[in-house]
């Protein structure tokens, strides 16, 4: 199993980067992990958005899901997904239609982000939209996706992404979370675990949301991961900082996120 980091910004983007998203791929299968502002330009670079398999989505926040809509106008009116010849494409009876899993409430969050200033159904008609519980399990070919409710200021889910061809190896996705216990019991022995750092204080008042590099590293430890990768921030803050403070936690190497950077399981 192979994943490629898209884009690892938190809601804003780093200078010429993207908002969250992560190829996984499998053979010939390929599913795109959230898909952030700037992921779908990202995403070009390594995979044909036309042999993308499905999207999972963690969480209806824009810097998880917003450049579906660029996905659906592209899935809509590219010239090699019209059914009559366009330049150079022959025309098609079998446009690509790619499978969107998304939490519960999806539809009708997509309906009045796309239906702001066009047609409410875009991203609909594109994908087959699927909305999950975090009960559910979600199989595209060899690939199988579960997932565990987190904390955070929407409803929000961690993602696993074990294969049948790898012998078991996982990857646990911690999207967006504040500190939590669900997160550490779900990533037990994970053998890869990206986990956001967004933060380099933890939130002064208020709900909790976010973790800052010690807590992420904190939770690694807790959970007994193999692999440690910090994902969700900003440029703006101290790479070697926010290294040195997830080590300390976690009393190990830490990787941060960078665009392009492959792992494989």
């Amino acid at each position: 199993m192979r994943v490629t980091v898209l884009g690892k910004s938190p809601s804003w983007q780093d200078a010429g980067g993207a908002c969250s998203g992560y190829l996984i791929e499998e053979g010939d299968t390929a599913v795109l992990m959230d898909c952030g502002n700037g992921v779908f330009s990202k995403l070009r670079r390594y995979r044909d958005y036309v042999a993308i398999d499905a999207v999972v989505i963690s969480h209806l926040h824009a810097d998880h899901f917003l450049d579906l809509v660029p996905f659906s106008y592209a899935l809509t009116y590219a010239p090699r997904q019209q059914p009559v010849p366009v330049d150079r494409w022959p025309g098609t009876d079998t446009p690509a239609h790619p499978e969107l899993y998304a939490p519960t409430g999806a539809r009708d969050t997509f309906r009045r982000v796309v239906g702001a200033w066009g047609n409410e159904d875009l991203i609909e008609n594109a994908f087959d939209v699927r909305e999950y519980e975090p009960t559910d399990t979600v199989e595209v070919g060899p690939l199988r996706f579960s997932f565990a409710e987190v904390p955070h200021f929407v409803h929000t889910c961690a993602i696993q992404v074990t294969s049948s061809l790898n012998g078991g190896r996982r990857l646990v996705y911690g999207a967006d979370s504040a500190p939590a216990s669900e997160l550490v019991d779900f990533a037990q022995g994970a053998d890869l675990l990206m986990i956001e750092a967004t933060l380099p204080r933890p939130e002064r008042g208020g709900m909790r949301g976010h973790l800052t590099p010690g807590e992420a590293g904190e939770h690694g430890a807790r959970a007994g991961v193999q692999r440690l990768v910090l994902t969700h921030m900003s440029d703006e803050l101290d790479a070697l900082w926010a290294r040195r403070e997830a080590e300390q936690t976690f009393g190990g190497p830490v990787d941060l996120a960078q665009e392009g950077a492959v792992y494989e399981l």
